[in-house]
Formats: C-alpha cells, structure tokens, sequence
C-alpha cells in the first residue's frame, strides 16, 4: 500500500477501531482534473469505513469524523475522498 493510503488506515484505525477499512486509490481515473497532477498519485480516494462510532449519527457527522481523522493528509497531498461510513448493522443489511 502506498504512503498516504497506509497513513490514511493507520489514522482512520486508530480514531475510528473500524470492523472493516478499504482505502482504494482511484487517481487514474482523475487525470487530468484539479489535484490529481501529483506524481505518483494518491490523489483521490475511495474509503469504505464500517464501525460502532458511527451509530445515531447522520451521514455528514460520519464524514467529519473520517475528515478528521486524515485532516493532516488532505492538507498535504489528498485532494479528495469518496465516504461511504457504515455501521456494522447498515454494512450487514448491503451483503
């Protein structure tokens, strides 16, 4: 795993103790658009979160918590981020 995408876990991990984590790098398909001209991409992201801190909250008090989590790597590389944040009970319902 590339270097913002396992800082993006470790952080993500540690603030949030999901029951499942996917960080997805999907900067190819943003070539070309406003952030994605780093090298090497990981630029944007697809992150797929599901943990009990998410419970009773609404979905924009979800983001913020992941947002926060790797407020650090969006300020320095990360453009964008895809969320989708489940509880273990909304992510059991989708399979």
């Amino acid at each position: 795993m590339a270097i913002y995408a396992t800082r993006m876990r470790d952080k993500l991990t540690e603030a949030l103790n999901p029951q499942s984590l996917t960080i997805k790098d999907v900067s190819h398909h943003h070539a070309g658009h406003a952030g994605a001209d780093q090298p090497g991409g990981e630029t944007h992201f697809d992150v797929v979160i599901v943990s009990n801190r998410f419970e009773g909250l609404g979905r924009v008090a979800r983001q913020r918590l992941v947002y926060g989590a790797v407020s650090a790597e969006l300020a320095e590389r990360v453009h964008a981020l895809s969320i989708q944040a489940l509880t273990p009970e909304e992510a059991a319902s989708q399979v």
